[in-house]
């Protein structure tokens, strides 16, 4: 990515992590930054790191060492009541959607506006506020549905929208592809290019997904061992000779 003004400083900005769980040494150094309006996919073998990496960043794991820098802040040095506020920034696209089953679609939009009403747009009202969210999911019409009369895909574009209802400039996808069909997968990867687009959002993306990783990216990160083995563009990646790279993009 070239450097321009608005991204000589990355929006995000993880240095030296380091996560064990007794003798299982799961982070060992590792480092990224993202810069504005970049989508950045990390890639990596189950194990490797990728899902404490992410906790790690939200807060839900302490890390043993090492620094989190989102928009300026150590989130590592923040206290709680801080880090809430921070978290407001960021949207999160869970792997399983996490919708609250006993809510219609209506509600889980309207729940993080609940505690949050006073980050968005006071001229629009919640229901302006959930009926563009789900317009711009393609999901409209959804709106008084409960998740059990939802397919997986419809799950997953209700949980794109609930992480974008607070328009985050900073979105985390964890496995957004995961057990779609591969139709269904390509239509969440065009709409994350869509949101990308609309809201100017810098996303960082978890994925196994190398077709998702070969459309959706402009650089990616291998995270091997507990560190960021490799980084660069799709394209370079997938030409090396490196066989621990080679391994990610075989058929």
């Amino acid at each position: 990515m070239k450097e321009t003004k608005e991204n000589i400083h990355p929006v995000l900005e993880i240095k030296n992590l380091y996560k064990s769980f007794g003798d299982n040494h799961v982070l060992n150094g590792f480092n990224l930054k993202l810069y504005k309006g970049e989508n950045l996919v990390i890639m990596g073998k189950s194990g490797s790191g990728k899902s404490v990496m992410i906790k790690c960043l939200v807060g839900l794991l302490e890390a043993d060492s090492g620094s989190i820098t989102i928009k300026g802040l150590d989130i590592l040095k923040l206290g709680r009541k801080e880090l809430d506020v921070l978290r407001t920034e960021i949207g999160f696209l869970f792997q399983g959607s996490a919708l609250y089953d006993s809510m219609t679609v209506r509600e889980n939009l309207e729940f993080p506006l609940r505690r949050n009403r006073d980050k968005v747009d006071a001229t629009q009202t919640t229901e302006a506020l959930v009926k563009e969210a789900l317009e711009n999911v393609g999901l409209g019409k959804a709106i008084d549905l409960m998740p059990s009369e939802l397919s997986g895909g419809m799950k997953r574009r209700v949980a794109l929208a609930r992480a974008l209802i607070l328009k985050p400039k900073i979105i985390l996808y964890d496995e957004p592809t995961t057990g779609l069909d591969p139709i269904t997968a390509k239509e969440i990867i065009e709409l994350m290019r869509t949101i990308q687009n609309t809201y100017k959002t810098s996303s960082l993306i978890i994925t196994h997904d190398v077709d998702c990783a070969r459309v959706i990216s402009n650089r990616m990160i291998l995270l091997v061992d507990g560190i960021n083995y490799v980084e660069g563009t799709f394209e370079e990646l997938s030409k090396s000779k490196d066989l621990k790279v080679k391994a990610f993009f075989k058929n």
